[in-house]
Formats: structure tokens, C-alpha cells, sequence
């Protein structure tokens, strides 16, 4: 009888134990939350923030985020259409997954930068929501979608001309980012799904969840690898660093899409021509540069524009960062104010000094959506999920030969 009641009063101090610890999470998640509400509500308030908008608001203009409403489907949850009667105009509702672990902090960081920025190619952040532990964040809609969904998905041929205006605008925001506001941005993420398209087809840079303030004086620095393969700049997958020429790296990867009409890596194509970068790069050294040109303009496009754009492409997408353009002499380039850039005949190979150490790696994958990587590319893939994974190969110093 004394062990049934000594298990039994174990067990319940036991239980008291855990609803007590919970009751002190949940109370350390309102705080949290009591606090960037506060925050954001200040900032509104200055009038230098979004717009606080109610869960009912939101939930009303997206028909109770109907399926008929979606979008799209990112990494940390689906995008929704919206009509705001209060602003009669449609909006586009990103919804925060809850299973993704990393929401908050993406959310937050989304919130507190591009609420800031003012720039015609950066697509606008109209308001937020923080209630009943949905994360919403309200954006101006997109009516053209995003790049890749023309340029990969048939939705539509972007014409030469619209082409490259959409690169131009781009480059432009990657300069106000880079170098024009009070603080450096480093995007981290930049990808033609993320490039999203207004009734004009004017470009406008989306996404800054994995966005980082830095100095203008300071490089940045990051244990935690983030974006996605394929755009990613060879020295963040083996240092953990990302920076504004890992950024144009990215850069350089979409003016090649734009202008070959084809993804950074397609198996389905012959071996030499998987990798986009080798591929273009192989025919500038043998001076066939045209060749790598979307078939699909049917050779309907300025040759000029289009071997400015080309290499352009490919200086940015160097393999060795300190050989990089700044965005603001690609964007003297591409507007025929500086001379072509000369590049090696081969690609340079990378080659890395330094032991190897264990570094997070935050990944997603442009390619294909696998277990480790939740994203479909869509017309308003604003987010990539991200997924953890260990990696051996890392170096203090890159070299090229």
C-alpha cells in the first residue's frame, strides 16, 4: 500500500512538475511575443512601420485562406490572395507555417528590414499580423508572379526587351541594398522565384527572410549556411559566409537564366550542359557565346545586349569573390557605360586551404524539393524552408587555378 502511494504521489508531482513548465514556456512565448508586438506597434505608430492588420481582416480577404485563394506554397507556408476593402486593392497574404521551426526568427527579421526599405524594385511590405499564433505577412500583389514561373514554366515568353528591363531593375535594387540605404542588406537568398513581376513585368526583389543588416565598413559573418544551391557562391558553402559578393554571385546566376531560359542545374540535359555556368562559360572560351541564348526568342534579341548580359553573368558568378564586380560596375556594364569585362577562356577551378571544420549548413534546393527541402517554386515562393545538415568541407581562403 505505502510503494502504490508513494508511485502515485511521484507521479503527480511529476505532472505538476510538467504543467507548471509549461505554464512557464507559454508565458516566456507570450512575453516574446508582448514584445516584438510592442515593438512593431511603435514603429507603426512613428509612422515608419507596416500597418497592424487583425487576423479577422486577413482571414476575410483571403476567404479563410481557401485553397481557391493559394498562390503558392514556399518553405515556411502557403501565400494567399487577399482583397483589403479598406485599401480597395488585392494583396498577397504570406502564412507562417507553425511546424517550421525557424518561422519566427525569419518572420521577425522579414518584418524589421524590409518594413524599412523603400525601393521601386523591392516588392513592398504593406502590413503584419501576430495573433492567435499565426504569423501573416501582407504584401503588395504581384499580378505577372514570379520569374521563373515565365521563364520555366511556359506561363508566358518574356519578350528580349522585358528581359532585359527585368534584369536592369534587379541589378538596381541589389545597388540600393548593397550600397544606397543607411545600412548594407545582404539578401542571401536572391533566386528567380524570388524575383517577382508587376502588372509592367517590372522587376521587384522579394523574400528577406534570410536577409542580415551589416556595417558598410564590416564584411559579414555567419556560422549558419542559408540559401539555395545552385545560387549559392562557392566560399558560403565551405566558410559560412555570406556577403554582398555572395550576393552578386546569386546575381550573376539569374542574368545567365534570363538570358538562356534554363535553370542553374538540369539533369535532364546532356552532361556537358548540366551545370549552366560551365556550360556558357565553355562557349565563351570557344567564342560561341550566342549559342547558350534562350531558343524559345527564336533569335529575336539584341546581340550586344545579349553578350553583355551574358558575360555580365559570368563575371558576377566568378568562382574566386575578390574577381567579382561590385553590382554598381555590372550595372555600368550592362547600360554600355564601361567596356566588357575579359575573362579567363576556362573557368577557374576552386580550390580551398584550410582543415576542415563542422559548420551548420540552413540549405534549400532550387532543383527538386527533397526531404531535407520543403520548397515549390511558385508565382509568390517568397520563402525557402530550411533544413539542417552537417558539413566537413569548409576553408579560410579560396583560391582559383
Amino acid at each position: 500500500g505505502l510503494s502504490v502511494g508513494l508511485c502515485v504521489l511521484v507521479a503527480g508531482l511529476g505532472l505538476l512538475g510538467i504543467g507548471l513548465w509549461k505554464k512557464r514556456s507559454n508565458r516566456r512565448k507570450e512575453e516574446t511575443e508582448f514584445i516584438f508586438d510592442l515593438a512593431m506597434d511603435d514603429e507603426f505608430e512613428k509612422g515608419i512601420g507596416p500597418k497592424k492588420f487583425s487576423y479577422a481582416e486577413l482571414a476575410r480577404a483571403t476567404n479563410n485562406f481557401s485553397e481557391e485563394e493559394k498562390l503558392g506554397e514556399g518553405g515556411f507556408g502557403g501565400v494567399y490572395r487577399g482583397f483589403l476593402r479598406e485599401l480597395n486593392s488585392y494583396v498577397a497574404v504570406k502564412r507562417v507555417s507553425r511546424g517550421s521551426k525557424q518561422g519566427l526568427k525569419e518572420y521577425a527579421s522579414e518584418v524589421k528590414i524590409i518594413s524599412r526599405l523603400r525601393h521601386k524594385n523591392l516588392v513592398q511590405l504593406i502590413g503584419w499580423c501576430h495573433e492567435k499564433r499565426e504569423l501573416l505577412l501582407v504584401y503588395e500583389f504581384m499580378p505577372n508572379g514570379s520569374l521563373d514561373f515565365h521563364l520555366f514554366k511556359g506561363r508566358s515568353l518574356l519578350t528580349w526587351a522585358v528581359r532585359y528591363k527585368i534584369v536592369q531593375g534587379l541589378a538596381s535594387s541589389l545597388l540600393y541594398l548593397h550600397e544606397e540605404w543607411e545600412q548594407c542588406v545582404v539578401h542571401r537568398d536572391i533566386k528567380s522565384s524570388n524575383i517577382m513581376l508587376d502588372s509592367n513585368f517590372n522587376a521587384k526583389l522579394g523574400d528577406f527572410g534570410l536577409a542580415r543588416l551589416v556595417d558598410h565598413e564590416k564584411g559579414l559573418q555567419t556560422t549558419v549556411l542559408a540559401g539555395t544551391m545552385g545560387y549559392m557562391a562557392p566560399e558560403c558553402l565551405i566558410t559560412g559566409k555570406a556577403s554582398k559578393e555572395s550576393d552578386v554571385y546569386s546575381f550573376g546566376i539569374v542574368a545567365l537564366e534570363i538570358a538562356c531560359g534554363r535553370k542553374p542545374i538540369d539533369p535532364k540535359v546532356q552532361e556537358t550542359q548540366r551545370v549552366m555556368l560551365e556550360w556558357v562559360w565553355d562557349l565563351y572560351g570557344m567564342g560561341k557565346l550566342l549559342e547558350a541564348a534562350d531558343p524559345k526568342l527564336c533569335g529575336e534579341f539584341d546581340e550586344q545586349e545579349m553578350e553583355r548580359l551574358m558575360i555580365v553573368g559570368l563575371s558576377c558568378a566568378h568562382p574566386d569573390y575578390n574577381l567579382r564586380p561590385s553590382i554598381r560596375q555590372a550595372i555600368q556594364v550592362l547600360n554600355f557605360e564601361s567596356p566588357l569585362p575579359i575573362l579567363p577562356s576556362k573557368l577557374p577551378v576552386p580550390t580551398y586551404l584550410a582543415p576542415p571544420v563542422n559548420l551548420p549548413i540552413s540549405l534549400s534546393y532550387g532543383t527538386t524539393a527533397s526531404e531535407s527541402s520543403h520548397v515549390q517554386s511558385s508565382s509568390y515562393s517568397y520563402s525557402t524552408d530550411s533544413s539542417k545538415a552537417n558539413s566537413s568541407q569548409s576553408a579560410s581562403l579560396l583560391h582559383t587555378r
